[in-house]
């Protein structure tokens, strides 16, 4: 398995940021909330992942940062849960929102429980869609 976080899974475009925002649905296991919305069918990367901490509950931009890192490190291992069952490209935005401070392995296994939380709501809708066009 290709445990990387290479530059083209990062989520950078502005408008497709937005539209996480605007039209994304949502998926959350405390402290962690996922963000969601299809990407174009065309998109070479299946998933493309951005990583957030709110200022509000760290405001120091070091611990902040230890977050961020610790999501994308989380994510990086986890991956292949999403690669492997996802059946569409997806933008995702990952946030951290609790001012707790949980250790690596907790972060981690709710990390897992969240990707997993996140493809049943993908598979679900996928489902009803097909069941639709029939």
């Amino acid at each position: 398995m290709n445990f990387t976080y290479p530059k083209n899974e990062r989520l950078k475009s502005k408008t497709t940021i937005s539209l996480l925002f605007s039209e994304g649905k949502s998926v959350s296991k405390y402290p962690l909330r996922l963000v969601y919305a299809p990407a174009e069918e065309n998109s070479p990367e299946k998933i493309k992942i951005g990583v957030s901490v709110s200022k509000k509950y760290f405001k120091k931009a070091v611990d902040r940062n230890y977050f961020k890192r610790v999501l994308r490190e989380t994510y990086r291992l986890n991956k292949h849960l999403l690669l492997d069952n996802i059946p569409q490209p997806y933008s995702l935005m990952f946030f951290y929102q609790t001012k707790d401070r949980l250790p690596y392995e907790e972060i981690n296994t709710k990390t897992i429980q969240l990707f997993e939380k996140f493809l049943q709501q993908v598979n679900k809708s996928a489902d009803s869609e097909n069941k639709t066009e029939l």
